[in-house]
């Protein structure tokens, strides 16, 4: 089993997080410049998972605006899926929301991106409206998804059931 690290991004990351974002959205991705000002912003919290190598295999980035997160970005290097990494970094996104009291999380997904989606419902995020022509390489409409309030009993119960069923990676948050 592999041990990974959550660790906070820092601007010494970030040429590792590009090329994470050139390998997933090669014709449309962040420039270096914009996540140097995501990392300078006051409102912004961003995370990597490093593995023992100090590799950068995934990261996330969200604001925390009075009660509620927004989700910027969250990427998993393609080598690197399929081992619970999103699961990861998304519970510490949540763990910071409880420690910030947060009530609400919002994001916005690619229509197409059925595996996201599916994440997302995992944790009980629900679509709840759609933003046409969201994407500029494509044009295609983003699904706008919010969770419910996170302090509600249910959320909070899911919430736990994932983070208990971590099994493809042993995970350490910083």
């Amino acid at each position: 089993m592999e041990q990974v690290k959550v660790v906070k991004m820092t601007p010494k990351d970030v040429d590792e997080v590009f090329h994470i974002e050139e390998l997933i959205h090669p014709k449309h991705h962040w420039s270096k410049e914009s996540f140097y000002n995501e990392l300078a912003n006051n409102l912004a919290s961003y995370y990597c998972i490093k593995n023992e190598k100090n590799k950068i295999l995934a990261y996330i980035g969200f604001w925390q605006i009075i009660e509620e997160a927004h989700i910027t970005s969250l990427a998993v290097h393609p080598d690197f899926r399929r081992m619970q990494l999103a699961q990861a970094l998304l519970i510490k996104t949540i763990d910071d929301c409880y420690k910030n009291m947060i009530k609400y999380i919002t994001l916005e997904v690619r229509e197409s991106n059925f595996e996201a989606i599916s994440l997302y419902e995992k944790f009980l995020f629900e679509s709840i409206g759609m933003r046409k022509n969201y994407y500029q390489d494509n044009g295609e409409n983003a699904v706008i998804m919010f969770t419910q309030n996170i302090w509600y009993d249910t959320f909070k119960n899911n919430f736990n059931n994932i983070k208990n069923s971590i099994n493809k990676v042993l995970v350490s948050y910083d």
